[in-house]
């Protein structure tokens, strides 16, 4: 198994001059994003924890990174392991979420929702938005974080679940209801001033 020792960013050059931590966490409230878990380990020796902070990296591999606590006993069985699980939560999956948020201790949490094992015996949630096993291709810390970059290696889709979202500070569906118009079929948004008010 390939090791990938992880190499340090340093993100201090400019601190003094950031926003402040309120500021930030204001402002990023209003990221909207799928509300994710993230899982290593096998059987009664998995760990997990609820993110948001992950998005897909490349098709060539096909690759999806993670962010997690560099500190915590999840990053270090990633790193440990090799490999991680990703859980896309569906609409209904929110004590699926808040468990894996912290408000259940770790050893409880996989008796929330229906857990089952990838092939890697890797945890799997099922009735997920979607679910993915990967591979750790490369990690790197940056900050108080470790971004591990995953190459996908396993997937299942639901055709009927609905992404959970968590925006501003709360669980949020999308509104199916309700579509933006399509983009120009060259995929290139063509913006018109509308005009003001009389």
């Amino acid at each position: 198994m390939r090791q990938t020792p992880p190499f340090s960013v340093d993100i201090d050059a400019y601190a003094d001059l950031a926003v402040s931590k309120p500021e930030f966490a204001d402002t990023l409230s209003h990221l909207a994003t799928t509300v994710c878990v993230v899982s290593a380990g096998r059987g009664a020796e998995s760990l997990g924890r609820t993110v948001t902070a992950t998005f897909s990296l490349s098709a060539s591999p096909p690759s999806i990174v993670v962010s997690v606590k560099a500190d915590s006993p999840l990053a270090a069985l990633i790193a440990a392991e090799q490999g991680f699980s990703l859980a896309m939560l569906a609409e209904g999956q929110e004590l699926i979420a808040d468990a894996f948020a912290g408000k259940i201790e770790a050893s409880k949490r996989y008796l929330v929702g229906i857990w089952a094992d990838w092939p890697s015996e890797r945890p799997r949630l099922l009735g997920a938005a979607a679910a993915l096993d990967c591979l750790l291709s490369a990690s790197v810390q940056v900050g108080d974080h470790t971004l591990f970059v995953g190459t996908i290696v396993a997937t299942e889709t639901s055709t009927h679940a609905a992404p959970l979202i968590w925006s501003r500070r709360r669980y949020q569906s999308l509104d199916r209801t309700r579509s933006l118009p399509a983009s120009p079929s060259n995929g290139h948004a063509t913006l018109t001033p509308s005009k003001p008010a009389a």
